[in-house]
């Protein structure tokens, strides 16, 4: 019923930006706790970003500055502007949600995305 669509990815070059969208269906991104997260091969995943219901955004200290999250809820969609992309940066991204709170190291969302590869070349 719920479903999270990533879209937007591609490949860049250092130094470029990338906008990705996660359109959400049957769920109110203002209710909810909305994210992005990236895992590169070899590696963990690890959260980017995140907004809280209540408007409060968090980023990972690797991409602040650079990264923004925001959310529009008359399209229930979420968006993630990457500027001044690195190498370091490529992987696929995800988007996830959950309600009441949002997660930690022993809650994960409960909804995700597929994903969408983000590949940043040197």
């Amino acid at each position: 019923q719920v479903q999270l669509v990533e879209s937007g990815g591609g490949s860049v070059q250092a130094g470029g930006s990338l906008r990705l969208s996660c359109v959400a269906s049957r769920l109110d991104v203002t209710r909810h706790c909305m994210g992005w997260f990236r895992q590169a091969p070899g590696k963990e995943r690890e959260e980017v970003a995140h907004v809280a219901i209540e408007g409060s955004t968090t980023y990972a200290d690797s991409v602040k500055g650079r990264f923004i999250i925001s959310r529009d809820g008359t399209r229930d969609t979420v968006y993630l502007q990457m500027n001044g992309l690195k190498p370091e940066d490529t992987a696929m991204y995800f988007c996830a949600a959950a309600s009441g709170r949002c997660w930690d190291e022993y809650t994960l969302p409960y909804y995700w995305g597929r994903g969408t590869q983000v590949t940043v070349s040197s």
